[in-house]
C-alpha cells in the first residue's frame, strides 16, 4: 500500500503532497524533510529504492522535480517506480511538456490526475487516456 506520494524540486521544497495514512501536520514537515534529505543525498548511480523507517521509499528524478512515493514492504517497488513513470508521463500529456510552475500554478489538475491513479493508497489506474478523461471533461466545460 502507498503511504504518502510527494514532488519535491531540488531546493527541498514540496510541490505536491498527498498522504495515504493519517499524519499530523507537524510530523508531516519533518517526514518530508528527513525524506528529501535521503533522497536528495544520493548520486544518479545509486538505487532509487531505499529503506528508511517501517517504509520503503521509491522516488524517480525528472529535470529539477523529484517524485517520491513511500510505501509499505508489502508493496513491489517496480511497480510504483513504474507508477511514478506513468504519472509523469501523463503530466506531461496533459500539459505538453509539463514543469514545475505547471505543478504550481494547476495543482488542483495535478490531484485530480493523481487522484484518478490512486485511490485509498491503491493503484487503481494505469491507462492514459482513462485518467485524462475527466480532466477533458472538466476543460470542455469551463470554455462554455
Amino acid at each position: 500500500m502507498i503511504k504518502f506520494f510527494l514532488m519535491v524540486n531540488k531546493q527541498g521544497q514540496t510541490r505536491l503532497s498527498r498522504y495515504y495514512e493519517h499524519v499530523e501536520i507537524n510530523k508531516r514537515a519533518t517526514l518530508e524533510a528527513e525524506v528529501v534529505k535521503n533522497c536528495l543525498s544520493r548520486s544518479k548511480d545509486q538505487c532509487s529504492f531505499i529503506e528508511y523507517k517501517d517504509f520503503k521509499l521509491v522516488y524517480r528524478q525528472y529535470a529539477a522535480l523529484f517524485v517520491v512515493v513511500g510505501i509499505n514492504e508489502t508493496e513491489n517497488e517496480m511497480a510504483v517506480y513504474e507508477l511514478i513513470h506513468n504519472f509523469v508521463e501523463v503530466l506531461d500529456k496533459y500539459f505538453s511538456r509539463v514543469s514545475e510552475l505547471d505543478i504550481m500554478f494547476n495543482l488542483d489538475r495535478v490531484h485530480i490526475i493523481l487522484d484518478e491513479m490512486v485511490l485509498n493508497g491503491c493503484i487503481v489506474e494505469m491507462n492514459r487516456n482513462r485518467i485524462l478523461a475527466p480532466l477533458f471533461v472538466l476543460d470542455k466545460v469551463a470554455e462554455s
